[in-house]
């Protein structure tokens, strides 16, 4: 079917809002992790596993249908839910902030790895939010890194400096979990980063570590953070008195496989090819887009502006990546996704779109919600509400003022985690 044949050929006959859900559902089905899991297992099996991360509980189990009783530990998020899986032992615990549980995750992770032997195969399935499921604290105490995760987190800091800091405060992140063991190792990897790193994604438990003791110091300074225990022992590191995360020279050819299988822009080809197949001409602006929340926005009210004036459309203007907000004291309810919605609005003012910007995970924040809708009205309708749309952004409120609109979308947590989804509905300007 050619594009603007379909069924949502013309806004305003249609409803643009649920085709762009439809859309956003349709990606999540065509990236489920047991499909690409499965799709990607190694030929030899595993003598054990570890899968962590959100998306563990469907890694495992694709794993265990086709190869059952396999020695298994399942790290995964608390509340998230463990139907089905046969691990052989459960560790859920907290995401984003680490807690007791997160340590014994850890610990037992270690100890799996540790007891295979130089000619045995450990399989490690890993996927977004592994960082915070799976600590093992060095140099400050559980409840010191949690302070300097939470700080970190609101700081603005993007995922990579988080990481640095993660990493040189962990017996297991950074390349660590890798060199417990002397066994042969496959990792499979849902990427929720930017750039689709193996030494990002869950702070790179079996990748060798390009960061350092100085870099994870850097960004401490940079975002003025004070955190004196690990400044020290960053400092004991710098000065050479504390072992460095293993490098990518120091790891013999062959032993450690890690395998990309999923990412964000995997997940916005699916809603492209599922928008195509409705008739409606999709556009994958980038699967990359980083920076604050509201200068994202920004650039993509500019965009929808171009397009209207060179009379394209209708258009979907598809985007992801990891954006970043800065909050302030006391913020409110929200997340990126929703202060990019927020921030869209008011960039358009009047000239308001359909669109929808969501986190793949079905958690945006603290907002309850995956992220919000967009409708072309959406400013007159708060208005008439008595929502000061200016005040909720600058409060990062955005979550409460989309909560009174009715405009959320929440779908609970989706078991995947392949960063962010913008989806934007471009109408061309009349004649």
């Amino acid at each position: 079917m050619p594009p603007g044949d379909g069924l949502f050929s013309g806004a305003g006959t249609r409803d643009v809002r649920a085709l762009l859900e439809a859309s956003f559902r349709a990606a999540l089905a065509a990236t489920d992790p047991a499909v690409l899991t499965a799709a990607h297992l190694p030929s030899a099996p595993p003598d054990a596993v570890i899968a962590v991360g959100k998306a563990a509980p469907a890694m495992l189990g694709a794993l265990l249908d086709r190869v059952p009783g396999v020695p298994s530990l399942l790290i995964a998020p608390r509340g998230l839910g463990v139907p089905g899986t046969a691990a052989t032992h459960t560790v859920l615990s907290g995401h984003p902030v680490p807690d007791e549980n997160s340590v014994r995750a850890a610990d037992a992770a270690l100890a799996l790895a540790a007891g295979l032997r130089a000619d045995q195969r450990l399989l490690v399935l890993i996927s977004g939010g592994g960082s915070a499921l799976m600590a093992a604290p060095w140099g400050v105490t559980l409840a010191q890194k949690r302070a300097l995760t939470a700080a970190l987190l609101v700081s603005g800091a993007d995922i990579g400096q988080v990481n640095a800091v993660r990493k040189h405060l962990s017996r297991v992140k950074g390349g660590r979990l890798a060199l417990s063991t002397s066994a042969h190792i496959t990792a499979l990897l849902l990427s929720d980063v930017v750039g689709d790193d193996p030494a990002t994604i869950a702070s790179g438990p079996t990748v060798t570590d390009p960061s350092t003791f100085q870099d994870a110091l850097a960004v401490l300074d940079r975002f003025a953070i004070r955190a004196p225990e690990a400044r020290k022992h960053f400092e004991l590191g710098v000065a050479g008195r504390l072992p460095e995360t293993p490098k990518p020279a120091s790891e013999p050819e062959g032993r450690v496989s890690n395998r990309i299988i999923g990412s964000g822009r995997l997940m916005l080809e699916a809603a492209q090819k599922f928008l195509r197949s409705q008739g409606v001409q999709a556009e994958l602006l980038s699967a990359a887009l980083t920076g604050e929340a509201r200068d994202l926005a920004a650039a993509h009210a500019r965009l929808v502006r171009e397009a209207r004036q060179r009379g394209r459309g209708p258009v979907v203007l598809l985007s992801g990546g990891e954006a970043t907000v800065t909050l302030g004291a006391r913020p409110g309810l929200g997340g990126r996704n929703h202060e990019f919605a927020l921030a869209l609005l008011l960039e358009l003012g009047q000239h308001g779109v359909y669109a929808l910007s969501a986190g793949s995970d079905g958690v945006d924040g603290n907002s309850g919600a995956a992220g919000a809708f967009l409708t072309p009205d959406s400013l007159v309708r708060a208005r008439q509400l008595g929502l000061d749309a200016d005040d909720a952004l600058r409060r990062h409120d955005s979550g409460s003022f989309f909560a009174r609109l009715g405009d959320r979308l929440v779908t609970g947590p989706t078991g995947t985690n392949l960063n962010d989804f913008q989806a934007v509905w471009v109408e061309a300007d009349g004649p």
